[in-house]
């Protein structure tokens, strides 16, 4: 009898900590789109950040808040790279653990990078996973204990420029439905942007993510398309961003842009411009000035209810 309750006390622990942080793939064995079968491979590299290069099977990695703590919020994480790596923990997993502190479900997107080897319209593909992302996360709702309706995005450099181009393009069919999970919106219900890319078309666009993603000599078209301050609408979900002025990697007008944008649409939006912390500061934990910009972020989420 006693060994019978020690069992059933380990499968339950186990079952918390599956909870709390579970990685499932994105798509089904065998059905992921504009995937080319090749011989590059996923690696990883470690340099104080881990860095994920060569996606070939995206997934979500969930980070969930005790039932007792959880508020039943969401938020996808698009760690930033340039659309050449995904700073995994500094832009990702460390993001979600900070989440779950305030009640949030934090979900990392291990999102496909362009890829001319192993993908077919390379330009494509991380709008397709983002887009399958908030679905599958939407579709989990009951068994993440969030609310269908209260699931956001947050991303940082072009990571925050993927995380834009779902906020202006989830209506955009880029796929084909694989299941029911795809028969739900992919509209994020608000939206973060920690200093990202956001135009192809000025001068201060950041010219690594733009030729990774759309290529060194793209059409007018594709520029365009992939500008994200060019296709904001009135059903954009309310924006927070955060820069610093004197960010040399993604200029500040990026989020400039986004934030006139907004406003000329009548989209609800903030932003927090901050004199100095450069590019790439994820939490900035290490600069005092910076440290209070998650607070506004949890204000400004607070604010939407």
């Amino acid at each position: 009898m006693i060994r019978a309750i020690l069992i059933v006390g380990l499968l339950m622990v186990q079952s918390n900590v599956m909870a709390q942080d579970t990685i499932l793939s994105l798509w089904p064995k065998g059905k992921i789109p504009n995937h080319i079968a090749s011989d590059e491979k996923e690696t990883h590299s470690y340099e104080g950040i881990l860095r994920i290069s060569k996606v070939q099977e995206p997934t979500i990695e969930v980070y969930l808040p005790s039932k007792a703590n959880a508020n039943g919020q969401a938020m996808l994480i698009f760690p930033g790279g340039g659309y050449g790596i995904l700073a995994y923990d500094w832009e990702g997993t460390d993001i979600a653990k900070f989440l779950n502190g305030k009640g949030i479900a934090g979900i990392v997107v291990k999102y496909r990078l362009p890829s001319s080897v192993s993908q077919k319209d390379k330009y494509n593909v991380p709008l397709i996973d983002a887009q399958r992302a908030l679905r599958l996360v939407r579709s989990k709702a009951a068994e993440y204990n969030i609310e269908a309706n209260k699931i956001g995005i947050i991303g940082f450099s072009a990571g925050g420029h993927l995380a834009s181009t779902l906020g202006t393009h989830f209506n955009e069919k880029v796929y084909d439905p694989v299941d029911a999970a795809d028969a739900l919106s992919a509209r994020p219900d608000f939206m973060a942007l920690g200093y990202p890319v956001i135009t192809f078309t000025k001068t201060t666009k950041h010219q690594g993510s733009e030729t990774n993603l759309i290529g060194e000599h793209p059409s007018t078209e594709l520029e365009t398309r992939f500008s994200n301050e060019l296709q904001v609408t009135e059903d954009t979900p309310p924006t927070f961003l955060v820069h610093a002025e004197d960010d040399t990697g993604v200029p500040v007008e990026n989020s400039l842009l986004f934030f006139q944008a907004l406003k000329d649409k009548g989209v609800p939006a903030t932003m927090h411009i901050y004199p100095k912390g450069g590019h790439g500061f994820s939490l900035g934990l290490k600069e005092p000035h910076l440290r209070g910009w998650t607070e506004r972020l949890f204000e400004w989420i607070e604010s939407l209810d």
